[in-house]
C-alpha cells in the first residue's frame, strides 16, 4: 500500500488535481521511459490514451527525452508507443493523432532562439559551458533550439516531462534540482510540480516519489526531514523483493517503533523475513542454547553486543549470533531495513530472554 503522509512543514500531501488527468499520465510515461520499464509505460500510454493524450504529444514528450535519458531508453519507448496503437487500432479504441509541430521560418535561428530559452529556463542568467564548447552548442541549439521550437509541446509541458523523467533516474539530483527550478520558470504552477510526487508515489513507485520530494524540497527552501521522508517513502525497501508481512503485534511490547514479519516457508525451516521502519530496534535480548543469524537483504539498520561498537547492517551483511550474548538490532534513522533471520544450532531448553529497552540517548549517537 501506498502511503502519503501529512509531514507537518517537511513534505506536504498536495491533491492531485493540480495535475488533470492527462498530465498525470504525463508524468508516468516520461518516468518509465527514463526507468526502460515497458511493460508499464504500455499501461500508462493506454492511459493516457483514454484520458485523451495524442500522439503527438506522446510522440513528442518520448523523443524530447532522448536528450536526457538516452537514444536506447527514447527508441524503446517509441516501440513501445507504436505497439500500443497498433493495438488500440486493432481493438477499436480511440486513437487521437493529433496536430504535429509547425514547421519552422527559413529564417530560424536555433542557436539564437536556444539561448533564450535556456537563459528564461535556468532563472534569466546566461549559461555557458566554457568546458565543453560542443556540448554547449548541442544543448542550446539542439535541444532548447531545434527541439524545444516544436509547439505540439509548451515549454510548460516539456518541463514537466523532464522533471518527471529525471525522477526515474538515480545519480542526476543537480539536474532535477535545475530542471525543477526550470519547471517553475517556463511556467508550471507551484502547486502542480508539489503534485508529482504523489502521482510518482501512485502510479510508478515510492523510490522516484522520494527522489522528486527531496528535489522541491530544496528548490522551495523546506526542512528535509529525513525520517519523516524514509518513513513515507520505505526509503531502504521501495523496490525490496522481499515482503514485508504483517504488523508484529505479538513482540511490539519488545520493540520501539513498528516492526513487520514475513515468514518464507518457516514450517519447514525456512527463514523469516523481518521488517524495520526507521528508527525501529528491538530491545536488548539474549537467546540461551541456540545461534541466531541475521542476512540483511534491503535498507541499511544496526546490530551490537554489549560492550562492543555497532555493526552497521546493509544488504549482504551476515551476522551470526552467539548464544548468551546480549544484544539489538534494528532499523537506521533515516532508513528502512529488512533482514531474514533464523536459528541455528539449538540446544534443549533454548530460550529468548528480553531485556531493556535501547534508549534513545544510546540509539541518537549511532548515525
Amino acid at each position: 500500500m501506498v502511503l502519503m503522509l501529512a509531514l507537518g512543514n517537511t513534505i506536504k500531501a498536495h491533491n492531485t488535481m493540480t495535475l488533470n488527468e492527462k498530465q498525470q499520465c504525463m508524468v508516468a510515461i516520461a518516468c518509465l521511459e527514463a526507468k526502460g520499464n515497458l511493460e508499464n509505460l504500455a499501461q500508462a500510454i493506454n492511459g493516457g490514451m483514454d484520458a485523451g493524450l495524442t500522439v503527438s504529444e506522446i510522440k513528442e514528450a518520448l523523443s524530447q527525452l532522448y536528450a536526457y535519458t538516452g537514444f536506447p531508453r527514447s527508441l524503446n519507448a517509441l516501440g513501445t508507443l507504436q505497439q500500443v496503437i497498433k493495438a488500440r487500432n486493432e481493438t477499436g479504441k480511440m486513437v487521437i493523432e493529433g496536430r504535429d509541430a509547425d514547421d519552422l521560418p527559413a529564417t530560424y535561428d536555433a542557436l539564437k532562439q536556444g539561448t533564450e530559452v535556456q537563459t528564461k529556463l535556468v532563472g534569466g542568467k546566461a549559461f555557458n559551458y566554457e568546458f565543453a564548447p560542443a556540448t554547449d552548442y548541442y544543448l542550446k541549439a539542439h535541444l532548447f533550439g531545434d527541439i524545444f521550437a516544436r509547439n505540439n509541446l509548451t515549454h510548460a509541458e516539456r518541463e514537466l516531462v523532464t522533471v518527471s523523467a529525471l525522477s526515474g533516474l538515480d545519480g542526476v539530483m543537480p539536474q532535477l534540482v535545475a530542471h525543477v527550478s526550470g519547471a517553475r520558470n517556463m511556467g508550471v504552477a507551484d502547486e502542480q510540480i508539489k503534485a508529482i510526487p504523489q502521482v510518482l508515489a501512485t502510479k510508478v513507485g515510492l523510490e522516484e516519489a522520494e527522489r522528486c520530494t527531496r528535489a522541491i524540497a530544496t528548490v522551495f527552501g523546506e526542512e528535509i526531514n529525513d525520517a519523516e521522508i524514509a518513513t513515507t517513502y520505505k526509503h531502504g525497501i521501495a523496490t525490496s523483493p522481499y515482503p514485508i508481512g504483517e504488523f508484529n503485534k505479538d513482540y511490539a511490547q519488545y520493540f520501539i517503533g513498528n516492526s513487520y514479519l514475513a515468514p518464507l516457508d518457516a514450517q519447514n525451516g525456512g527463514p523469516v523475513n523481518v521488517t524495520f521502519e526507521p528508527r525501529c530496534r528491538n530491545n536488548w535480548h539474549i537467546h540461551h542454547k541456540q545461534v541466531q543469524v541475521l542476512v540483511c537483504v534491503a535498507g541499511r539498520g544496526w546490530y551490537q553486543e554489549w560492550g562492543k561498537e555497532p555493526v552497521e547492517l546493509v544488504p549482504g551483511t551476515v551476522v551470526a549470533i552467539p548464544a548468551e550474548v546480549k544484544h539489538w538490532h534494528g532499523a537506521a534513522r533515516d532508513s528502512w531495513m529488512q533482514h531474514l533471520t533464523y536459528h541455528t544450532h539449538i540446544e534443549a531448553g533454548a530460550s529468548n530472554e528480553w531485556l531493556e529497552p535501547v534508549s534513545d540517548e544510546h540509539y541518537n549517537k549511532l548515525k
